[in-house]
C-alpha cells in the first residue's frame, strides 16, 4: 500500500534524525496498539534509536506502567491531552529514551460522544529535558484510516521534534 511506504519512508527518516542527534526513542500507544512501533521496527537497525514501547490500552495499564495519575483519567478522561501528556512523560521516565511519544484517542466505530466524537485522537511528545508538546485532532474514516492517521501524525511529530534545533 501507498500509505504504508508512507509510514516506512517516515520511520526511515525519523530513524536518521535520532541516529545523527545520537537521540533514543521510546513510545506509549494506547488506539494505534504498537502500530508506531510496528512501523518504526520494520527498519533493519532501528534498535540503535529506539528504546521501547508500551501499548497501553486500559486505563489501569496507563497508571501502572506509565504513572498516568488516577486524577487525570477521572477529570479529563483517556482521551485526552492531559492524559497524553502524562503517557509522554511516563514513557520518558520508565525507559532510557531521550524523546518519546504518546498517542490516545477513539479510533471508533463505537464509543464516541458528543464532546469527543469517534476519531477524536490526542498527540503528546516529550523530550527528557522537560519539553512537552500536544495536540488534539478529529481524524474521518473508519478505524483503519483513523489509527493510520493518528500513526502519521505521531510520527511526524517526532521528526519534527528531532529536528528541533533549540533541544
Amino acid at each position: 500500500m501507498a500509505d504504508d511506504a508512507e509510514l516506512l519512508a517516515l520511520s526511515v527518516q525519523l530513524g536518521q534524525a535520532l541516529l545523527e542527534r545520537q537521540w533514543v526513542l521510546a513510545l506509549a500507544e494506547s488506539c494505534t496498539g504498537g502500530w508506531v512501533a510496528q512501523s518504526i521496527t520494520a527498519i533493519p537497525g532501528s534498535s540503535a534509536w529506539f528504546d521501547r514501547g508500551f501499548v497501553t490500552y486500559s486505563n489501569l495499564a496507563k497508571e501502572q506502567m506509565l504513572g498516568v495519575s488516577a486524577s487525570t483519567l477521572e477529570h479529563y478522561g483517556a482521551v485526552s491531552t492531559a492524559t497524553a501528556q502524562e503517557m509522554a512523560a511516563g514513557s520518558l521516565a520508565h525507559s532510557a529514551a531521550d524523546i518519546s511519544a504518546a498517542i490516545t484517542g477513539i479510533a471508533g466505530p463505537d464509543g464516541g460522544s458528543a464532546q469527543k466524537p469517534v476519531g477524536t485522537i490526542c498527540f503528546g511528545w516529550a523530550h527528557k529535558n522537560g519539553y512537552i508538546m500536544t495536540q488534539q485532532m478529529v481524524f474521518s474514516g473508519d478505524r483503519e484510516a483513523v489509527r493510520r492517521q493518528s500513526v502519521k501524525t505521531s510520527l511526524n511529530g517526532l521528526l519534527q521534534l528531532t529536528l528541533n534545533t533549540d533541544l
